[in-house]
């Protein structure tokens, strides 16, 4: 009797990288979607208020900054009520806002006001005050009570 012989090796089956592959792009396209699909709609523009009148139509009814120099100043503390324009000198906005003001902000200083346009009026949620970058310490006992008067 013969030996029997060897059966053959076995064939691997190829595996079809089609399903892989679609795969992989339905992730990276779901993954795009999600992370630039709704981006347009977050995102927050930072104008001064010539821009905004230039640009009114696209900026309509988004969220916005609006830079500018503070005029006509009216707060109440009681209320924390705070009405003033702001303006780059060219256009000028009436804004309204509601809650605390820093010291900083008076009459003919930077702003930057965070908020959107409701009719002509912008509604401020934030309030950002630019302050002087240098500071001097003071170097005798009379700047500081001078400094400290001014404070009050």
């Amino acid at each position: 009797m013969t030996a029997p012989s060897p059966l053959p090796q076995a064939r691997r089956r190829k595996k079809n990288p089609l399903p892989t592959v679609l795969g992989v792009l339905a992730l990276v396209g779901l993954t795009g979607f999600l992370a630039f699909g709704n981006l347009g709609k977050s995102l927050e523009y930072f104008v001064t208020p010539t821009e905004y009148v230039q640009q009114r139509a696209e900026l309509e009814g988004r969220p916005l900054r609006i830079g500018g120099l503070v005029k006509a100043v009216q707060y109440n503390p009681q209320t924390l009520d705070l009405r003033f324009d702001v303006t780059d000198g060219s256009a000028t906005f009436p804004v309204q806002y509601t809650g605390a003001v820093s010291d900083l902000f008076k009459e003919d200083q930077g702003v930057v006001v965070r908020g959107e346009f409701q009719g002509e009026t912008f509604h401020a949620s934030e309030l950002v005050v630019k302050h002087s970058e240098e500071y001097n310490v003071p170097q005798t006992q009379a700047e500081l009570k001078d400094l400290l008067r001014q404070a009050d």
